[in-house]
């Protein structure tokens, strides 16, 4: 199996798993922009700012070049990190098993166990007494 086909695997399953997901991943971005756009009007911010500020805060990476004054506006923050928190957790699991499948597939066809460390799916023994 070539790399672009496993690459084309790995998508199509991302993507499947998007889909499946998209209700949760709505809401998680509904609960990031909603706050943001509030903090933004509440600060007087221009919409772009208030969505780079609220990128920038849910993704945790917090440059410091816009920062909220307001206390409501912080306690939104606080709602916005927690937000980016989850949809960062979101996106890695579905990654992680968007990669799973990807590497089942490849062992089906090809009749191979994974070559990087991948788990075989054995099971652990209990200790006989």
């Amino acid at each position: 199996m070539r790399s672009r086909q496993i690459r084309r695997l790995f998508f199509r399953e991302l993507f499947r798993l998007v889909r499946v997901v998209w209700p949760i991943l709505s809401w998680v971005l509904m609960a990031m922009i909603g706050p943001g756009l509030l903090i933004g009007q509440i600060e007087g911010w221009h919409i772009d700012e208030a969505f780079y500020f609220t990128f920038v805060t849910g993704l945790t990476i917090g440059y410091g070049d816009l920062s909220p004054r307001h206390v409501v506006s912080r306690l939104l923050a606080v709602v916005i990190g927690f937000a980016g928190i989850v949809l960062t957790g979101l996106v890695v699991a579905l990654c992680v098993e968007a990669l799973r499948v990807t590497a089942r597939l490849y062992r089906s066809e090809t009749g191979r166990a994974a070559s990087s460390g991948a788990t075989t799916g054995t099971t652990r023994q209990e200790p006989k007494e």
